[in-house]
């Protein structure tokens, strides 16, 4: 048997339930992969054969204890504004379509959705499916190839999550289990009540009404936690805290940013701001311009709301810029699109790195990468040798800079200005440390960070989650499938 996790609405916690899941089935030797048929993120991930997948559903894969694979999200669609997705299918860029168009392609996405389940099945055995969105959207029913549509297909048992913290969590569940079609209602086998903050007794009455009201029972309430995995998608963004770290960076907060997991282990360590173009980049200590889907459009944003004049002058100040893909781009002095990314055109840059970036087709660069540091400068000299990924369209070539890392990327002489197409720098510990410790050395502040290895986070998530879960009910789904 498998299981489908399904929500009241977005980010309610599914992806974490299905994390927490995958670790405590691996820890019980069952046998099973993650799955999420469509998912529409930024923040992605690259196989080691070089597809591309939501970052959820490899870090799921992750504390299942697998290699992630593009079966397990068979479709990404990642937003490039405009009403205008990408769609990747099986790892690859398929084609840009308008949302009104989008569903035009059902019937073959869903042919491809099965596809993959079945490819999981047969290698894997049990699946636990995350659904997207929200489980009731009752306008979408005929089209819907995530949850409603795959539920009856599939015909499994279903947790439904709730979001306590944003209130209403009695009209979420309620009203989702009300609005399923019939044949779905019935699949529903247990609620779990999530980000739960204060004291979980004051909620007993709660899960008594709950339970009468929808006569299906409450399998836990969870206490919302701190525990880091990498974010799912930009509604991550509206969750995050600023820290009183001696440091402060600012990350330029792009309309159409991506990959922005590539900085939450600097949040750790640093006080990281994501900062909308147009307000005031005074007073940083660096400055990172991330990833963006769409690198002109993004870019004409950044120029015309003054802060591309404000980067400028920050390395004018010897303030360190950093430029990661998209960002890398930005910061070279031309762009040419034969149009590919935005309409065709030559587009002029923030002019600091000089280079010029061509989009000259439908393809792109998706890779992981192992590269060692130039050393060049007081930030890279303390890194050795890095692991990250390249998501990008684009090829980069610049005249009269040195490369950041072998084979790749821009750093000026006084290592200062770093331009990569490197996902995934920061988060090496090397990486992020480096550049946490020169900007405290910078401004004479003591900081001595502790560089042992962190306890697993799909551990310590599942802990959390066995502690306040009904896990004896969740396990009877299975069959107990030994690896």
């Amino acid at each position: 048997m498998s299981v489908m996790v399904l929500g009241t609405s977005s980010h309610v916690g599914k992806s974490t339930v299905v994390t927490a899941l995958c670790r405590s089935l691996l820890r019980r030797r069952i046998a099973h992969a993650p799955y999420k048929s469509q998912n529409m993120s930024l923040n992605s991930y690259v196989t080691q054969d070089g597809g591309e997948i939501g970052i959820a559903q490899a870090m799921q894969a992750m504390a299942a204890g697998l290699v992630p694979e593009v079966a397990m999200n068979p479709i990404l669609l990642k937003p490039k504004g405009d009403q205008t997705s990408q769609i990747v299918l099986m790892g690859k860029p398929y084609r840009d379509v308008k949302a009104s168009t989008y569903y035009t392609e059902t019937d073959y996405l869903f042919s491809v959705a099965i596809e993959a389940i079945n490819t999981l099945k047969e290698k894997y055995g049990h699946l636990v499916i995350e659904g997207a969105g929200g489980a009731a959207e009752v306008n979408l029913y005929d089209r819907d190839i995530a949850n409603i549509r795959l539920a009856q297909y599939l015909h499994l048992p279903i947790i439904l999550v709730a979001d306590i913290e944003r209130g209403g969590v009695f009209a979420q569940v309620y009203g989702t289990i009300m609005l399923l079609p019939e044949d779905v209602r019935q699949l529903v086998i247990g609620i779990i009540i999530n980000k739960f903050r204060g004291d979980i007794a004051l909620f007993k009455d709660g899960v008594s009404i709950l339970e009468n009201l929808c006569n299906v029972p409450v399998l836990g309430v969870i206490p919302a936690t701190g525990i880091a995995i990498p974010s799912e998608d930009s509604l991550s963004l509206q969750d995050k805290a600023v820290s009183n770290a001696p440091v402060k960076i600012a990350i330029v907060r792009l309309p159409r940013i991506s990959n922005f997991t590539d900085f939450e282990l600097l949040e750790r360590h640093a006080s990281v701001t994501y900062v909308i173009p147009g307000h005031s980049l005074a007073g940083y200590d660096a400055i990172i311009i991330p990833g963006t889907k769409n690198t002109i459009e993004d870019l004409e944003i950044v120029k015309k709301s003054g802060t591309a004049d404000q980067i400028r002058e920050a390395r004018l100040q010897g303030i360190p810029i950093i430029g990661i893909c998209g960002g890398y781009q930005m910061l070279c002095t031309t762009i040419l699109d034969s149009g590919v990314e935005s309409c065709a055109g030559e587009f002029e840059g923030i002019g600091l790195i000089p280079a010029t970036t061509r989009f000259t087709g439908y393809t792109k660069t998706t890779t992981q990468v192992t590269r060692k540091s130039s050393g060049i400068g007081p930030i890279l000299s303390q890194i050795s040798e890095v692991s990250g990924y390249e998501i990008h369209m684009g090829d980069t070539e610049h005249q009269g800079i040195a490369q950041a890392f072998c084979g790749e990327g821009a750093v000026s002489e006084d290592g200062l200005l770093i331009g990569t197409y490197m996902h995934g720098l920061f988060t090496n510990k090397k990486a992020a440390l480096a550049l946490v410790s020169y900007l405290c050395e910078k401004k004479g502040e003591t900081w001595d960070p502790i560089l042992t290895d962190e306890a697993d986070p799909f551990d310590a998530l599942a802990d959390h989650f066995e502690r306040y879960l009904d896990m004896n009910t969740i396990l009877r789904l299975f069959n107990h499938t030994k690896r």
